[in-house]
């Protein structure tokens, strides 16, 4: 579960199912990677799937759907 603050000053309790947290793994996978990349120059996806490059792009897409999945469930 994730903790959530409402406006009432509370924290909402967020139920998460499998596959929530698997779009919540490529999210932080993601942030991470965006922020090595920002102050490094060091992208771990492309060093990682850099060989194939038709994996690299699969997983920049997952995490771009992760991160869409998850704004549009917190928006709500």
């Amino acid at each position: 579960m994730i903790g959530i603050r409402n406006n009432k000053g509370g924290t909402m309790k967020l139920k998460m199912s499998a596959f929530d947290w698997t779009a919540w793994i490529f999210v932080v996978i993601g942030a991470i990677n965006w922020g090595l990349t920002g102050l490094f120059s060091f992208d771990v996806v492309q060093i990682v799937f850099g060989t194939s490059p038709w994996l690299a792009k699969l997983v920049y897409a997952l995490i771009g759907t992760s991160g869409i999945y998850w704004l549009v469930k917190l928006i709500r």
